[in-house]
């Protein structure tokens, strides 16, 4: 057995389900940016063990996400939390079984799939659950900027001036009479798991209390969605077709999640993880922001907020 092997076994074994188990019938690496996370098929049974990577817990609060996870469980859109530590962050969930963890192009080519994700997010985010945690976007933006200021990494040129440019949007939603629901609030593409008939979602590392139409935003730009999917995501969403306030809501998200997560990839950078390209990462998503907060048809959507 390997040394990763062997770590992963570990951590099964910490569960008191898995305590006695010596070997795996398989273990395979999954997907992640920032941990380690792998299926292991053991004893008739799948599972997903999931371990922290390193330095996430300067803005991870593993203690939250696990009570959200277990929270998201009971709402019936994620699978059920086996064992969890919140001070280490280890996590071992049950496998979906006969799945396909999505991307930007199976949303494209698996009919129905914008609508299933409505779906499940809508039943989260009416489930009546209560997650730890408050999701504050401009707070969340001002954290991460001082997380960067201790570490060796450039903002891309005109970060500051779109953040400044953000502040009607920040003075508009704060006036607005926003809900406040259970939402995942970092919905990729690979954290959705279809099959066919059934959404799940999986991963509540950035969890919390939020506005819900920050979801659907935020998924409709990491899957690329048109506006037909966005369309066809909103109307399975609510059940009818969205308003303009609703609409522009969305919209607004949508930037706001890049100009976020554009942070968030300066981090990974900063941090040296090699999971992917987090300069090309960031940059990419900080052109796309600031394309969609010039685009005339941004301020309809803001008006349409401001004014509903």
């Amino acid at each position: 057995m390997s040394e990763h092997a062997k770590k992963v076994m570990a951590a099964l074994r910490k569960a008191p389900a898995f305590k006695s188990i010596v070997n795996a019938d398989q273990i395979t690496r999954l997907g992640g940016l920032t941990n380690l996370v792998h299926r292991v098929d053991v004893v008739g049974r799948s599972v997903i063990v999931r371990i922290p990577g390193e330095g996430t817990e300067a803005y991870i609060d593993r203690a939250v996400e696990l009570h959200n996870a277990k929270a998201a469980a009971r709402a019936g859109i994620s699978p059920e939390v086996i064992y969890g530590e919140a001070e280490s962050g280890l996590m071992i969930s049950e496998a979906v079984p006969n799945i396909e963890t999505m991307t930007p192009e199976l949303f494209a080519s698996r009919e129905g799939s914008p609508a299933r994700a409505g779906v499940a997010l809508s039943k989260l985010h009416n489930s009546g659950e209560t997650f730890d945690f408050r999701f504050e976007l401009f707070s969340m933006i001002d954290d991460y900027l001082k997380i960067l200021s201790t570490k060796d990494v450039e903002l891309p040129d005109g970060y500051h001036d779109v953040v400044a440019a953000a502040k009607p949007v920040k003075e508009v939603l704060a006036k607005a009479d926003l809900p406040l629901a259970p939402c995942h609030c970092d919905p990729l593409c690979e954290n959705f798991l279809d099959d066919g008939k059934v959404m799940w979602i999986v991963d509540w590392e950035y969890s919390g209390m939020n506005d819900p139409l920050w979801d659907l935003g935020d998924l409709s730009v990491e899957a690329g969605m048109t506006d037909r999917q966005d369309a066809e995501m909103m109307a399975a969403y609510f059940g009818r077709a969205p308003t303009p306030a609703e609409t522009g809501r969305m919209v607004i998200y949508k930037a706001m999640c890049d100009l976020l997560w554009t942070l968030w990839g300066l981090i990974q950078l900063a941090d040296e993880n090699p999971a992917e390209d987090f300069w090309a990462y960031a940059t990419g998503r900080f052109d796309r922001c600031r394309k969609l907060m010039q685009d005339p048809s941004f301020q309809r959507h803001l008006e349409a907020v401001r004014d509903p």
